[in-house]
């Protein structure tokens, strides 16, 4: 089995996990560097986990991998995929939502012979949702609850002078599209961007968000209506030690990788 090189780009919640069942041992995936905006404390990290991994700029990752998985800040989403792009290998991309605004990296991965991975993430039924659209989707709408400091600090609150403190009952802060959620809400709803590329797009795809003081878990409900089926999804996320992610998101991306050079691959 020919081995899949791995970059890490950022070593928080995510890229912390990823690399630990990295090291651990995956048939056919090797950790090959990472890299993190505070060095001194990443390789304090990697030192008291015993993981052999170089620490190196984002723009050195296509000499040591074949795939760079992005775990960082949306903002450094170009810094991550263009150099990988640009010498046609691959990205993962977790800050599905950064993608919206910026066909022009597809486009790149078009011309250079890369390729985008968008993994399920913290949502689930992607597959369904991409089978349907092979048809004629009608509709498809999204409600999310979180716990209220999952969803503090998100620029759409803050510019419309919405606050989640002190919150007694459930609060519907934000209805409207997933493009328009995507960049009200870059840290917390990337999956409703991953939703709406796998189905109807950005424009058409409608998201509800709630703050709920009654949840504990990142809650996700999605209701499709199509041509060749009509279907509900609901999922509850335990959050990581990052309140705005889902412990799932790292164990999808390490399934994801594994399917890339898997003998055997389940789903779409």
């Amino acid at each position: 089995m020919a081995v899949l090189r791995i970059a890490i780009a950022g070593l928080g919640a995510i890229g912390r996990t990823l690399a630990r069942e990295l090291n651990k041992g995956v048939p056919g995936l090797e950790l090959a560097c990472a890299a993190a905006g505070n060095r001194a404390k990443a390789e304090a990290w990697l030192t008291a986990e015993g993981i052999a991994c170089p620490l190196v700029p984002l723009a050195d990752f296509p000499k040591y991998a074949d795939i760079a998985v992005e775990c960082a800040p949306a903002a450094l989403l170009e810094q991550i995929c263009r150099p990988m792009l640009e010498t046609g290998k691959s990205v993962m991309v977790l800050s599905v939502g950064a993608l919206l605004p910026r066909p022009e990296l597809t486009d790149l991965a078009r011309a250079k012979g890369g390729r985008i991975i968008v993994p399920t993430g913290a949502l689930i039924g992607l597959d369904a949702v991409a089978g349907a659209a092979e048809g004629r989707i009608e509709s498809v709408r999204m409600t999310t609850r979180k716990p209220p400091v999952g969803l503090k600090g998100a620029p759409y609150l803050e510019r419309h002078g919405i606050s989640v403190d002190g919150l007694t009952e459930a609060k519907r802060v934000f209805s409207g599209t997933a493009r328009e959620a995507a960049e009200g809400f870059p840290a917390n709803l990337n999956v409703v961007a991953a939703l709406s590329l796998a189905g109807i797009g950005p424009d058409r795809t409608m998201i509800d968000i709630w703050a709920d003081p009654a949840v504990t878990r990142n809650c996700h409900t999605i209701d499709v209506v199509a041509d060749s089926a009509n279907f509900s999804m609901a999922i509850e996320n335990v959050p990581s030690e990052n309140p705005k992610t889902g412990k799932i998101v790292a164990l999808s991306v390490l399934a994801a990788l594994r399917k890339l050079n898997a003998p055997l691959r389940v789903g779409t």
